[in-house]
């Protein structure tokens, strides 16, 4: 079982301590663990819980930032920021692997890189925190992860600055080549798909964008990755008219 240590390291990444560590170590606890120590303290409830708490904090983010968007659009990208795929990211960067109470069979079976037990520990806990403190901590922790792809989600229709040529300008003006864009996803049906777009640069994957066209999701992810390259560079960034463009 994890020391006291190891879960101050785990609050520091979460950027929350909790005030009852009885909740978090809960939310760590798998029901193999439970089951072999006769306890009755495992992640299922608190999993439920911070599950309905992630769809509130992404349908609340993508209602108040995208009042146009229909139902139907809002319900698509809802799915794609609560989906597996997204949320064991999330996990493995947190290195929530690293503390997970396991049983000793799933520990023998890699319990600790499985996917599933990867997001079931993440929603316990944001459901933990949310019992511990409120709604505002697991709302931060979320938003920290989504909040700026949800920011930039290209839309149907809308004007848009062409961030494909400010990101390949930039490239040939530092004689560095050129970026590969790849769509790597599609959800929904003809009329109202979800695409998801990556940029590759020099090997690496380098960021991703979502959008209701794949034009769309392809300018979310140049625009994404202009930022990448200029951080990087330590160059500045120039606002016009709002958004940040070179």
């Amino acid at each position: 079982m994890p020391a006291i240590e190891s879960f101050r390291e785990l609050e520091d990444a979460l950027g929350y301590h909790f005030r009852d560590q009885a909740l978090l170590q809960k939310a760590l606890t798998h029901s193999s663990h439970a089951h072999e120590r006769r306890t009755g303290e495992v992640n299922e409830q608190l999993e439920f819980l911070g599950d309905a708490i992630l769809g509130f904090v992404i349908s609340d983010s993508l209602f108040r930032q995208y009042p146009d968007f229909t139902e139907g659009e809002l319900s698509k990208l809802k799915g794609f920021f609560v989906s597996s795929a997204n949320l064991v990211k999330y996990s493995e960067q947190l290195s929530l692997g690293r503390y997970l109470h396991l049983g000793r069979g799933e520990e023998k079976t890699g319990g600790r890189s499985k996917q599933a037990l990867l997001v079931d520990a993440f929603e316990a806990i944001l459901g933990a925190m949310y019992l511990d403190g409120g709604l505002d901590a697991p709302r931060k922790l979320i938003l920290r992860f989504a909040g700026s792809q949800i920011s930039e989600i290209g839309g149907i229709s809308g004007q848009f600055l062409d961030f494909k040529t400010a990101l390949q300008e930039f490239l040939q003006s530092r004689s560095l080549g050129s970026c590969r864009y790849t769509l790597t996803g599609e959800a929904g049906p003809a009329h109202q798909k979800l695409f998801t777009v990556e940029v590759e640069f020099q090997d690496d994957i380098i960021a991703r964008g979502i959008g209701l066209t794949k034009r769309a999701a392809e300018q979310a992810a140049a625009k994404q990755a202009l930022e990448v390259l200029k951080r990087d560079d330590g160059s500045k960034i120039q606002q016009v008219d709002g958004t940040r463009i070179l």
